[in-house]
């Protein structure tokens, strides 16, 4: 499976979603810098077992940026 575009993911804190080919979120995370996490997970080669199924299961994603890493935080947990 193709790795999603993710050229429009700014440099900025905030939350990303993960979807799979059905539109299911499937994993939710929080960053400081949305651009640096959300592109570790497809230029890093070295993951543990379980992301890279996480990886190999990405179908497309959505961003939400935040003000703070601190609201991304609770953002996160919402």
């Amino acid at each position: 499976m193709a790795h999603p575009d993710i050229s429009d993911v700014p440099h900025a804190p905030g939350c990303y979603l993960y979807k799979d080919e059905s539109g299911a979120i499937i994993y939710v995370g929080k960053a400081k810098d949305l651009k640096r996490r959300v592109s570790s997970y497809f230029q890093k080669k070295d993951h543990d077992a379980k992301t890279r199924k996480l990886v190999e299961t990405i179908a497309s994603y959505e961003y939400i940026v935040t003000a703070t890493d601190e609201e991304a935080y609770l953002l996160e947990n919402t």
